[in-house]
Formats: structure tokens, sequence, C-alpha cells
């Protein structure tokens, strides 16, 4: 397949949650033409030595985020909630992960 195919199909970002990992992390990006082949290539591509339990590939355009420049008016409001802070609370230590 050339290159330009290849170029059309649309890109998908792809998220890897490690063996002792809790949560999936960006690990990088890939075009492929529908999300079965993505999935694939993604398990290809980034668990070659078995370093994941989980993907997950989302197309890039279906992902909306908001601009590191709209940091301080768009998270502002939760300031104003320090109730909503875990601040006042003592955690045990035999809870685990937090």
């Amino acid at each position: 397949m050339s290159e330009q195919a290849r170029a059309e199909w649309p890109l998908y970002e792809v998220f890897l949650r490690g063996k002792r990992g809790l949560n999936h992390v960006h690990v990088g990006s890939l075009h492929a033409a529908d999300d079965e082949m993505a999935l694939r290539h993604a398990r290809d591509v980034y668990t070659r030595r078995n370093e994941g339990v989980s993907i997950w590939v989302v197309r890039s355009s279906d992902i909306a985020a908001s601009s590191p420049s709209e940091k301080d008016p768009y998270f502002a409001p939760s300031r104003d909630k320090v109730y909503r802070h875990p601040t006042f609370y003592e955690i045990p230590d035999d809870v685990p992960h937090m």
C-alpha cells in the first residue's frame, strides 16, 4: 500500500495499561483503516515485550481536550471549593492507592 493511501487512514491515539499499572497511559499514535486494525497494530507496535494487559485506541478526531493556555480560567472555579480536596481528612495507612 502506498504511503499516500496509508496517510489518508484516520489517526488513532493509543493508550496502554501496564501489568503493574492502574491507569491507561498514552503511548503513541498510529494510522489504521478501522478500529480493529488499530487495535491489532497497537498490540504489535506497543506490546512487543509483553508490556501491557489492556489497550485502548481512540480516533484522534474523537478526542476533545482543553488547551494548556486555558488552564487558569478553565480550572480556576475548582479552587473555590476546597472541600473537594481531601486535605481535611486523615487517610489510614492500610488504604491502598491513595
